[in-house]
C-alpha cells in the first residue's frame, strides 16, 4: 500500500489506509472510486430484484392460503351433500315432479355438454346457493340438487371427470369413474 503524506494525494489506482476502518470507499478523500461506483450500481438492481421476488413470493403465499381456505370450504359443502344411502336419498327429475329449470339451447348443449365434453369441477367458480353446491361451466351455473353416492371417493369433485347430460326430461351429472349413476342437477344462467 502506498503511504500517504499530508497534503499529497495518493497515486491513481493506489489506496491508502487512513485509519478510518473499512468503509464503502477506499480512497483517502472518502469519495468513491470507479470500482466502488460500479459495485454499487450492480448491487442496486440485485436488491430491487430480491425485493420484487420477496413481494411476489408473499403474494403467492397469500393466494395459496386463500385457495386452501376455499378448498376446505368447498370440501365441507360437498361433504354435507354426501349420501348415506344412495338408493333411498336419490330422486330422479320424474320423482321430483319434473325439471323446471333453465333449458340449454341445443347448439350450446352440443358444444359443451354430453359424454364427449367431460370436465373437472376443481378450479371452477364455486358458491353455495340455498345450501346446495353450485359451480360454473359452459357459461351456466350448475347446482347439484341430489346428494352424491357414499361410495364415490372423498375428493371426486377435485379429481374425477364429470359430464352433464339431458335425459328423461332433466339434467344429470355423471362421473366417468362411476358411469351408472347420475346426480340430478339444475341449470341456471
Amino acid at each position: 500500500m502506498a503511504k500517504s503524506t499530508p497534503g499529497r494525494r495518493p497515486l491513481p489506482g493506489k489506496t491508502t489506509n487512513t485509519g478510518r476502518g473499512a468503509g464503502p470507499y477506499s480512497s483517502s478523500t472518502g469519495a468513491p472510486n470507479s470500482n466502488d461506483r460500479m459495485k454499487a450500481r450492480q448491487q442496486r438492481p440485485q436488491q430491487g430484484n430480491r425485493q420484487r421476488e420477496n413481494r411476489q413470493q408473499q403474494r403467492v403465499d397469500r393466494q395459496q392460503g386463500r385457495m386452501q381456505e376455499r378448498q376446505g370450504a368447498h370440501q365441507a359443502v360437498w361433504e354435507r351433500h354426501r349420501s348415506h344411502n344412495w338408493q333411498s336419498d336419490h330422486r330422479t327429475w320424474q320423482q321430483r315432479g319434473g325439471y323446471n329449470g333453465y333449458r340449454i339451447p341445443n347448439n350450446r348443449y352440443r358444444g359443451y355438454f354430453g359424454p364427449e365434453h367431460a370436465f373437472r369441477i376443481h378450479g371452477r367458480p364455486f358458491m353455495v346457493y340455498r345450501g346446495y353446491p353450485r359451480f360454473r361451466y359452459g357459461g351456466y351455473w350448475i347446482t347439484a340438487v341430489d346428494p352424491w353416492p357414499e361410495y364415490w371417493t372423498n375428493d371426486w369433485y377435485d379429481t374425477d371427470d364429470v359430464y352433464v347430460v339431458y335425459v328423461d326430461n332433466g339434467y344429470y351429472m355423471y362421473n366417468r369413474r362411476y358411469p351408472d349413476v347420475g346426480i340430478s342437477i339444475r341449470i341456471s344462467i
